[in-house]
C-alpha cells in the first residue's frame, strides 16, 4: 500500500472521452514507495501541479489534496503529458528518498553467476559494476555523490535509476523487478 504518491498530470476538466455531465476531475500519479501507478479523484476545488507530493493512504483525515483513489493503472493508461513527466518526478522521488537507492548500491547483489542486479541499470556495464563492488568493499556509499566521487566511471545515477524505474513501470513483462511492484 502506497501512502505517499507524487502528481503526473492534472485534468481539471476530467477525461476528454466521457459525457460532459459525469465529467470529473482526475490526477495521476506515482507511489513514492513501490512506484505503483494511480488514477486519483481530487477534492473540489484543488488544483494540482506536476510532482506535488499528496497523501493517498487509508487515513482519511490526512488526505487534504485527494478524495480517493479511483483505481490503480498501466503505463500506456497514462496521459502522454503525464508519460513525458514521469523521469522528471521519478528523479524528485529518487532525490527524496535518496538513501533507499544508496542502499541498493550498498547491497545489490548477482541474480546468476553471470548476471549482476547493478547490471539491469541501463548504461551501466561489467566494469562499472565491479568499480561499484571493490568500492564497496571498502566501505558502504554514504550518497549518491560518494558513489559517483569513488567510482569515476558511474556517473549520473539519479538518471540510470529513473530510466531503469521507467522501464520497469513501461514493460509489464519485466523479468526482473527491482523497484517497481507487480
Amino acid at each position: 500500500m502506497e501512502d505517499y504518491a507524487r502528481i503526473l498530470d492534472y485534468l481539471p476538466q476530467g477525461l476528454p472521452d466521457e459525457k460532459m455531465f459525469k465529467r470529473e476531475p482526475i490526477a495521476y500519479a506515482i507511489g513514492e514507495d513501490q512506484f505503483k501507478l494511480f488514477e486519483l479523484v481530487p477534492k473540489p476545488n484543488i488544483t494540482l501541479n506536476v510532482g506535488d507530493r499528496v497523501y493517498i493512504g487509508k487515513d482519511i483525515d490526512l488526505r487534504q489534496e485527494v478524495l480517493h483513489v479511483k483505481r490503480r493503472i498501466s503505463f500506456n493508461e497514462l496521459t502522454n503529458a503525464a508519460q513525458s513527466e514521469l523521469p522528471y518526478v521519478i528523479m524528485q522521488i529518487i532525490k527524496a528518498h535518496e538513501p533507499r537507492f544508496v542502499q541498493f548500491f550498498n547491497e545489490a547483489q548477482a541474480i546468476t553467476t553471470r548476471f549482476h542486479m547493478l547490471e539491469l541499470l541501463p548504461g551501466l556495464g561489467k566494469k562499472t559494476m565491479w568499480g561499484i563492488i571493490e568500492e564497496r568493499k571498502k566501505g558502504p556509499f554514504q550518497s549518491l555523490e560518494d558513489l559517483e566521487k569513488r567510482v569515476p566511471m558511474a556517473h549520473q545515477v539519479e538518471k540510470l535509476l529513473a530510466k531503469r524505474i521507467e522501464e520497469e513501470l513501461s514493460n509489464p513483462e519485466e523479468k526482473y523487478r527491482l523497484f517497481v511492484a507487480r
